[in-house]
């Protein structure tokens, strides 16, 4: 950023809509904006949204010095399948290893279990003859290439992934199929598993690579497109995507690893919690973001947000670094129905952003979570998104009759609040599983509310968890946007090696230590980041000898060994309840984190309103009638004035219910704090 281009922006594109939030270095002044997503093209709903903020706004494009960008483009491609043809290249004898997978069950009850999802079938997977041993020792030399090559040719596709026995310990024989490839099908994009994923265990290491390589040219042809419409108006800012691990990347990062996109902008929500936290000094929150299309839900405790060395995507596993989360398929789009059984459902299918709920009137004729908020009269038809659409409620109305009301045998209020109800047990149930699965107490956390839905179910989920406090930030429905806007780039690294946790290890750890920062410090320079804004971060996976899983540890100290043992010990008793201290422990992989600094230019300080404005009513349903709830408009809300629930707080992309038992108020930092009431 500089004085001629004063101007960052964050932009996440979700399933509904696409947020905004912008922040302009002259005042320290932050804006959010909303603009609808645009599914076949989401560059051309991201430009449009931000002309529209900077006609709003009063910036030009051409001030614009930083774009930076979170995207479902990946995660969309996975889920929808639409991926690149490709093949795979791997160790003879070994194509068969997607298919085998694990060996586990998924529904241990079910007759006919559905298979594991394998992306390449089964003659599109290549055998190379070539071996090395753990130690990455070769045992075959890479051979008979030319039958191979002819082959690949043959199949014409569209992507590669190379993934070899035992490459994270030796990435010799992948390179040189790697320069095969690109002379018998120049153009082609490969992608090698020792650069994706270096790490042990054959089929998350080969799933992360055949990911990758199926959406180098999906994610490819976006970033293009996108750069096509640059220069437009004078809008020419430097762009960097948001990663799975919430940090930064570049364009040419993303198009080469794709794959750590696949959590791009669910992360900036948990980056903005993690923010808030600090802001609000509130060291423990459990944060959930509810849009259109899903309800995800992370944790901070003690200031920090959890990581994970792997996670999964539509039914895949990844093996890479990414913000610990659970996603469920329940947002405001979430489509409510009657099943077979007589149950009444909400999710995990959505509206999206076309045709959209009923009430928008987009041709939307399947009732959702948003349509049952709008039948209970939680909304202003005329206030949505601030005035920028009018709903239609009647239509709303009749969806909700026709579809879930006349099969149970309910009116059409009872109806939706059935719907309320189902959605709330599920959030809830989401909460509850982030929570205990680390031996937390839910009763000691803050429930952070944001997203564009969020608002409108947060002190009722709060209620059933037994949660006390609910905080709702500045500019909830664009949050992510505002984590986004204040990340910093990141690039992982990590390299697998059996180490004994002990001083015989210790100057071959310094050596591996003391290479990981300097090639996470050499990337830190190809990305033209300035010296006194780089760092790098080290970490390590470790478990008992004999254990099959491990857990990540922060090592800040290292190469030193104790402080890491310790460390470990006390991660495990307070993962699984207990620590064997006197067992052996080893290190399975060494981890690097590349960390350039961005900017972070001073938020002005928020206004509150400096005198009494009366709130007008509404109509509300709730526990089978009807009443008149105090509405209040978020910007009249005066510093430390209490409502009382039940009540509505409305602001131009989020409504919030104050459900009863419960009192909010306005804080210094802007935030909406409601507690419930003894």
């Amino acid at each position: 950023m500089s004085a001629a281009k004063p101007v960052r922006i964050a932009v996440d594109i979700g399933g509904t809509f696409t947020d905004l939030q912008i922040l302009d270095a002259r005042q320290g002044r932050i804006q959010a904006w909303k603009t609808p997503t645009t599914p076949a093209d989401p560059s051309e709903g991201l430009l449009t949204g931000v002309r529209e903020a900077a006609a709003r706004f009063g910036f030009s494009l051409a001030e614009v010095g930083l774009l930076l960008h979170g995207t479902t483009i990946a995660t969309n491609a996975v889920l929808e399948r639409k991926l690149a043809r490709g093949v795979l290249l791997t160790t003879a004898g070994f194509e068969d290893v997607l298919e085998i997978t694990r060996h586990v069950r998924r529904d241990i009850y079910g007759l006919a279990p559905d298979p594991f999802p394998c992306l390449i079938a089964r003659d599109m997977r290549f055998g190379v003859v070539e071996r090395l041993r753990a130690d990455g020792s070769v045992e075959q030399k890479l051979d008979g290439l030319g039958a191979v090559m002819a082959r690949l040719r043959a199949a014409a596709p569209e992507a590669v992934a190379i993934g070899l026995l035992h490459a994270y310990a030796n990435p010799a024989h992948e390179q040189a199929l790697r320069d095969a490839v690109a002379q018998a099908l120049p153009g082609v994009p490969v992608s090698l598993s020792s650069e994706v994923s270096p790490e042990i265990r054959e089929y998350e290491r080969l799933s992360t690579t055949v990911l990758n390589a199926l959406l180098m040219p999906v994610v490819r042809r976006y970033l293009e497109r996108l750069e096509s419409r640059l220069g437009e108006g004078g809008f020419a800012p430097r762009i960097f995507l948001v990663q799975s691990n919430g940090g930064m990347c570049s364009l040419r990062h993303a198009a080469e690893q794709p794959a750590r996109l696949l959590l791009s902008g669910p992360s900036g929500g948990a980056l903005a919690a993690e923010r808030l936290s600090r802001r609000l000094s509130r060291p423990n929150l459990v944060a959930v973001d509810m849009g259109g299309t899903s309800f995800d839900v992370s944790v901070v405790q003690d200031h920090r947000i959890g990581l994970v060395t792997q996670g999964e995507v539509g039914g895949l596993p990844v093996r890479l670094p990414m913000v610990e989360m659970r996603t469920i398929g329940a947002g405001g789009g979430s489509i409510s129905a009657v099943d077979a059984a007589g149950r009444l459902t909400a999710g995990p299918r959505s509206a999206g952003a076309r045709p959209g709920p009923v009430c928008y009137g987009r041709g939307g004729v399947e009732p959702t979570v948003t349509d049952a908020n709008a039948v209970l009269g939680r909304f202003d038809p005329d206030f949505f998104l601030g005035g920028a659409m009018t709903l239609d409620l009647a239509a709303a109305r009749d969806a909700m009759a026709a579809r879930v009301g006349t099969p149970l045998g309910l009116g059409t209020e009872e109806a939706a609040e059935g719907v309320l109800r189902v959605t709330n047990a599920q959030l809830a149930a989401a909460v509850r599983l982030s929570l205990f699965e680390k031996g937390l107490d839910p009763r000691e956390f803050s429930l952070l509310s944001f997203g564009g839905a969020g608002g409108l179910h947060a002190t009722e989920v709060a209620d059933e968890l037994g949660i006390t406090e609910v905080i709702f930030p500045r500019e909830p429905g664009t949050l992510s946007a505002y984590g986004i806007l204040f990340s910093d780039l990141a690039q992982d690294i990590a390299r697998s090696r059996l180490y004994a946790a002990d001083e015989s290890q210790a100057l071959l750890l310094a050596e591996a230590v003391a290479s990981l920062r300097a090639e996470g410090m050499a990337r830190l320079a190809a990305d033209e980041v300035p010296e006194d804004r780089r760092a790098v971060e080290i970490a390590a996976d470790l478990r008992y000898r004999g254990q099959a899983f491990e857990l990540l540890v922060p090592w800040p100290e290292a190469p030193a060994l104790a402080p890491l043992v310790a460390r470990f010990h006390s991660a495990h008793r307070a993962r699984f309840s207990y620590a064997a201290e006197g067992d052996p422990v080893e290190i399975v992989t060494l981890r690097a984190t590349a960390i350039g600094r961005l900017d972070k230019p001073a938020e002005a300080a928020p206004e509150a309103a400096d005198a009494a404005t009366m709130p007008g009513t509404r109509r509300i349903w709730q526990g089978g009638t009807a009443s008149d709830w105090p509405v209040w408009r978020r910007e009249a809300l005066r510093l430390g004035e209490a409502l009382v629930g039940p009540a509505i707080i409305e602001e131009a992309f989020a409504t919030h219910v104050i459900a009863r038992h419960w009192q909010a108020s306005l804080d210094p930092e802007g935030a909406i704090v409601a507690r419930r009431m003894v």
